[in-house]
């Protein structure tokens, strides 16, 4: 009998371990289950359809974020201005009488004209420069024979060379400007017309501003700053600058650009921090538009960061795609921090090591509700 009671204790504790067994395989199977419906099926054949990338995220520097619009501006010998040489009337060269018109050096852009004006008269000033020009070059001529026999004396040579000289350069500026009664103006630099300042037609006085004439191969980008960021100005390392009404971003060095200045105090009617930066126009910048600026400030903080590219949103939550396998990704919520244009400070739901779609994350969004992503969405042929 009391071996019949073991046999039977032992055959029930054996049916309740295999039941506990089965109840555990079936808990971690549903798991698989479950993670399995979650995941996003994307496969290679999909992915190398579309621009798509896969990074892993590390802890790294990231830099403090100073966020703000900044100017564009023409650099310090990039741009010139055009005066009136003389007082008069301004006739424009009917080919270059328009803003953003390129020009050549030396090129004709407009005339002064003062024929019917009693004073400071340009064929009146040119024959009297001529005249001049004439009767000194034959008073030094005369003089310098003279000097030869001894007749003159040395100072008295050197005061008509000095005459003949200064003659001669009022006479040869005149000739070079002056043509049919008008005072001829010629382009400075090659460049393009950024403002005309004056009317066809309109009076000028002698030294007025006409028009302006830009290169625009290297220029200024402005910004003021609050004195709150003044610390963080001497270890500014770079800036990330975004084109206005595009998603162009450029880094200062893709446009071979550096920190010009920044102010050391501030100014009681303006208490904001100028800091300026020097770029190639490599990218066709317009001067006097507005940028947005991402200035990079190096610091001791550290980040786990990804792409933007990598982010999506839905109803004002944001989220990344982690990879599971090469072919299946989770769909995941994170927390954002700060950005420098190109990347993004992840606060929560990422960590070290993990694997995130960097490039191609909307395809994935599209394939939670596809089973084959149609690679052509959203555009119409």
């Amino acid at each position: 009998m009391k071996l019949y009671n073991l046999t039977a204790t032992l055959l029930f504790a054996a049916i309740i371990l295999t039941s506990c067994g089965n109840n555990k395989y079936q808990d971690i199977h549903d798991d698989d289950e479950k993670t399995n419906a979650d995941a996003i099926v994307f496969s290679k054949k999909q992915q190398q359809k579309t621009d798509f990338a896969i990074e892993e995220v590390n802890i790294k520097p990231f830099d403090a974020i100073i966020r703000t619009a900044a100017q564009v501006l023409p650099s310090q010998g990039d741009e010139k201005i055009v005066t009136a040489k003389a007082g008069g009337t301004v006739v424009f060269s009917t080919d270059f009488a328009v803003d953003g018109k390129a020009v050549k050096t030396g090129q004709y852009l407009f005339s002064i004209e003062n024929d019917g004006l009693a004073d400071n008269n340009f064929g009146i000033r040119y024959a009297e420069a001529e005249n001049e020009y004439g009767r000194a070059k034959k008073e030094y001529e005369r003089k310098l024979d003279l000097e030869k026999d001894k007749i003159v004396s040395k100072q008295d040579l050197i005061k008509a060379e000095t005459e003949y000289k200064n003659a001669e350069n009022v006479y040869n500026n005149l000739r070079k400007n002056f043509l049919n009664g008008k005072q001829t103006i010629t382009s400075p630099i090659s460049g393009f017309i950024t403002k005309i300042l004056v009317r066809n037609g309109e009076y000028v006085e002698t030294g007025q501003p006409v028009l302006i004439i830009s290169q625009n191969s290297n220029l200024f980008i402005k910004a003021e700053l609050s004195p709150k960021y003044f610390s963080l100005l001497g270890r500014i390392t770079s800036a990330n600058i975004h084109v206005m009404n595009t998603d162009k971003i450029y880094s200062l060095e893709e446009l071979n650009g550096k920190v010009l200045s920044f102010g050391k105090a501030a100014d009681i009617n303006n208490p904001l921090i100028p800091i300026v930066f020097q770029v190639s126009n490599t990218i066709d910048l317009l001067s006097g538009s507005i940028v947005e600026l991402y200035i990079k400030a190096q610091t001791d903080k550290r980040a786990i960061t990804v792409s933007n590219e990598a982010i999506v949103e839905e109803m004002g939550n944001y989220f990344v795609f982690v990879e599971l396998t090469p072919e299946t990704f989770e769909k995941r919520a994170i927390s954002k921090g700060t950005t420098d244009g190109l990347r993004t400070e992840i606060k929560e739901g990422l960590s070290e090591g993990e694997r995130v779609v960097s490039k191609g994350a909307i395809f994935i969004k599209l394939a939670q509700s596809s089973e084959e992503l149609d690679v052509h969405s959203g555009h119409s042929h």
